[in-house]
């Protein structure tokens, strides 16, 4: 298995949003200071899922986008 199908299988699911929240700062469909709630439109049905991992995350609706691509690593809390 080659290395980079090894790291697609081992990504955080935030990664893939955070991936392509960047993708649409880059192309100016959104900016940074934008809400994070501003996304929800870009992302139709797929929303409630990634806005509950959002929450999961202790992200508002209200924080800017920026906050959300300044993460650097996607860990869980896991309840015993």
């Amino acid at each position: 298995m080659s290395e980079s199908m090894l790291n697609q299988q081992v990504l955080h699911p935030m990664v893939k949003l955070q991936r392509q929240v960047q993708s649409l700062v880059s192309s100016k469909l959104i900016k940074p200071t934008d809400r994070i709630w501003k996304i929800a439109f870009l992302f139709g049905d797929e929303w409630p899922y990634w806005k509950k991992e959002l929450e999961d995350f202790e992200f508002s609706m209200q924080d800017p986008i920026s906050d959300l691509l300044a993460v650097e690593t996607w860990e869980e809390a896991f309840e015993d």
